[in-house]
């Protein structure tokens, strides 16, 4: 099957999957992607879409007057096409891609970030693969080729990266924030401690060595997978420093405020960094290095 992607403006999209094709999608970060993808395309017409856990709640934003499909089984039934995210946070994905496959059905997994590309096709020691991987830079394009040499991967527009950037305020005096994007490390790193609150607290110990201003805000903001909730102890027990949860809209107005950006492997840094703020990396110096391939981060470890 011959799979091309047409591509014209941000306001316009075709995907020249044969329809009707299934969506599926969990994590925020491939649901971001596709659905920006949606938007753009001229109609939603023989498109089916089920959704989980972050990828709905991005779907009631974008699309409040359109319904999601309630069955997984159904969905596929109805299909002759998958487009599905790689997300971590459940299997979901995963089963939608082992039933196109017992199915028949032409399979297509779109890898949304830069990191643990093989291990988002492994569930309980087994791969399973798609007809095609589609990625949307050229950083993703060659990881992916080096990990599935065997496989056809194409490359795509990120519209997502491109509106976010679009609705992010050029950098202005106000912007004098500083905003920390959480994200579950999944990781402990043989220290008994979940790794994004050891990120957290080596980002402490750097914070004065950035001469920052005194007075500085630090906006805190939960991963879209998080609970709102997580980090509020952790903030209660530093209450000599100007820790507030950020509760933006949305991303870009949270990183509109803000003239310093700091995490440790989100996507989100790099549409910070495409909007020209300063980035930081939080990762410690005991942990894996930092997997996103672009130049312009800082790294806070090797910060004196």
């Amino acid at each position: 099957m011959n799979c091309r992607i047409f591509f014209a403006t941000q306001d316009f999209l075709m995907i020249d999957l044969p329809k009707p094709f299934a969506v599926v999608c969990h994590d925020a970060g491939a649901a971001n992607i596709i659905i920006a993808w949606l938007e753009a395309m001229p109609s939603l017409e023989d498109i089916h879409v089920y959704l989980e856990g972050p990828a709905a709640d991005l779907w009631t934003k974008i699309f409040p007057g359109v319904k999601l499909c309630s069955n997984l089984e159904l969905v596929l039934f109805r299909s002759v096409a998958l487009l599905s995210g790689t997300g971590w946070a459940s299997d979901l994905e995963y089963n939608a891609r082992k039933i196109a496959k017992e199915r028949d059905i032409f399979s297509v997994a779109v890898l949304d970030h830069w990191v643990n590309y093989s291990e988002r096709f492994y569930r309980h020691g087994i791969q399973l693969l798609p007809n095609e991987l589609w990625v949307t830079d050229d950083y993703a394009k060659s990881i992916a080729e080096a990990n599935f040499p065997n496989q056809i991967i194409r490359q795509l527009p990120n519209l997502y990266l491109m509106q976010q950037v679009e609705k992010i305020s050029s950098l202005s005096d106000e912007a004098a924030e500083l905003l920390y994007i959480a994200e579950p490390a999944r990781d402990e790193w043989g220290r008994g401690v979940a790794g994004e609150f050891q990120a957290l607290d080596f980002f402490l110990t750097q914070l004065p060595k950035l001469r920052l201003p005194a007075d500085v805000v630090v906006r805190l903001r939960p991963h879209p997978s998080e609970e709102k909730d997580k980090y509020n102890l952790w903030m209660q027990e530093h209450p000599h420093l100007h820790f507030i949860l950020d509760e933006s809209i949305d991303l870009s107005a949270a990183i509109s405020r803000a003239k310093w950006v700091v995490g440790c492997q989100s996507f989100a840094l790099i549409i910070a960094l495409v909007a020209n703020r300063q980035v930081y990396c939080a990762l410690p110096p005991w942990a894996p290095a930092s997997r996103l391939p672009h130049d312009g981060i800082t790294y806070l470890k090797d910060v004196c």
